[in-house]
Formats: C-alpha cells, sequence, structure tokens
C-alpha cells in the first residue's frame, strides 16, 4: 500500500501562484459567486465592526475570502505559510489589487453596500502573516475563515482532520467559522507541474472533523463548476458553524 504524502511533503514555498491564477481566478466563476455569497450573508448579519480581529487560514493567493470581511472585521490575519502564496500577498497589499480582482469585489459590493468604496480600501485591515494555523494559540480570533485549504495540502484524512481542528481552535467559544472545501478532490496538478497533494472529502467526512469542536453546523453543498479545470472534484462543500464552548 502506498504511503499517503502529507503537508510536509511538498515544497509549497514553489506553489505556482501565476499559473494558478490563471487557471481558477482571472475570471469570476459560479462557484466563486456561491462562496462569496455564501460568505457575506454571515458578515451581513454580523454588522460593521462586530469581529475585532479574524484569520483567513491559508489564505494563498487568492484574494476574494478577504473581501466581504471588510466590513465587519476591523482586522484580519490573512496567514500563509508558503513563501510564494505570501509574496503575492504582500504585494498585492503593498501595490494595489490586481485588475481581474475587481469584478470579485463589485459582486461583494451588491451584496454589502456597506462595504468600502474600492477593494483597495477594504484590504486595509488585511496583514499578511507568513505562519501556519498550528503554530497559532488556541481562542486567538473572534472568527475564522478557510478556503480550499485543509483538503488540498495533504493525503492523509487524518491529517487532514487534525487541520480542521486546529483551525476551529484557534477560534474563541461562540466565534464564527466559515470554510469551503473542493469536494472529492484527489491529489491534482496545476498546469503541468508536480503533483500536490489532497484528499478526496465529503460532507460526512468535513462534519465528523468539525463536529467535536463546534454546534450549530451547517454543511451545503454546491454542484460542480464547468466552467473550472477539471481537478477530478465533484463540486463545493460550503461550511458555517460556531466554535463550541470546549
Amino acid at each position: 500500500m502506498t504511503t499517503p504524502r502529507r503537508n510536509a511533503d511538498a515544497d509549497w514555498d514553489a506553489w505556482p501562484v501565476e499559473e494558478y491564477l490563471a487557471e481558477n481566478y482571472r475570471a469570476l466563476h459560479p462557484c466563486d459567486v456561491a462562496v462569496i455569497r455564501h460568505h457575506a450573508a454571515l458578515y451581513r448579519r454580523l454588522g460593521p465592526g462586530s469581529v475585532e480581529r479574524s484569520v483567513e487560514f491559508g489564505a494563498g493567493p487568492n484574494l476574494y475570502p478577504l473581501m466581504p470581511a471588510a466590513t465587519a472585521c476591523r482586522a484580519v490575519d490573512a496567514l500563509e505559510p508558503g513563501a510564494a502564496g505570501h509574496a503575492y500577498l504582500r504585494a498585492q497589499l503593498r501595490k494595489g489589487p490586481d485588475p481581474s480582482w475587481q469584478p470579485f469585489y463589485a459582486l461583494c459590493r451588491r451584496l454589502d453596500p456597506a462595504l468600502p468604496r474600492t477593494l483597495a480600501a477594504a484590504l486595509r485591515g488585511v496583514t499578511a502573516v507568513r505562519g501556519d494555523v498550528r503554530a497559532v494559540r488556541r481562542n486567538a480570533y473572534g472568527l475564522g475563515s478557510m478556503s480550499f485549504v485543509a483538503e488540498s495540502v495533504t493525503e492523509d484524512h487524518a491529517e487532514f482532520a487534525r487541520f480542521c481542528g486546529d483551525f476551529a481552535r484557534c477560534v474563541r467559544p461562540g466565534g464564527h467559522l466559515l470554510a469551503a472545501f473542493m469536494e472529492n478532490m484527489p491529489s491534482y496538478r496545476i498546469g503541468t507541474g508536480p503533483l500536490w497533494p489532497a484528499c478526496p472529502v465529503d460532507a460526512g467526512v468535513v462534519r465528523e472533523a468539525f463536529a467535536p469542536h463546534t454546534r450549530r453546523l451547517e454543511i451545503r453543498r454546491v454542484e460542480k463548476d464547468p466552467t473550472l479545470p477539471d481537478y477530478g472534484d465533484t463540486g463545493i462543500l460550503l461550511l458555517h458553524a460556531v466554535r463550541a464552548d470546549r
């Protein structure tokens, strides 16, 4: 039996940022709309300035999960362990976001007119942090968000569950957790590059990973998006939960 590759077996410092953006984020796709709508609904309910500090775990080069948080969250730590993803984040925050992100932000503002007028203004509260959720102290944040991370960095289902647990525990009891997962995605390639580790997960696997740490756990499925490259996935799973008091 082949030993599953784990997170430490991949060179995340060499993540192919430009190829990844070209394949997934240079245009607004239907699945992006679904994720943004899901996340924006919570941020609107929470209200302006209601979260002192939140975390986007494994932010990578994907800016759009940071956008709807701008009104509710007074500060956001975009936590990224890989050198390439962290460098992209820092450059976007320092020099201004790529024009290709504007349609994403236009949708965010249609869903929540209280957001700042410009994307650059919305990102002013974001700090790019080079780090790993496993090193974050427990109960450090009022809200946590994670987009397409835990299932796409390891082939080991036990490690997937530990990542989800670490992510949940970095949020204080009563705080909110938002997450998006690729459903049933196997290990994958970006362009013609190396094979990156991933473990196929479904709603049951995700629920099992989060149930010990949360209450009011909700998981919604989004159909596979045919406008994206076929990575072998069968759709997207969207999660919202509240951190349990334990």
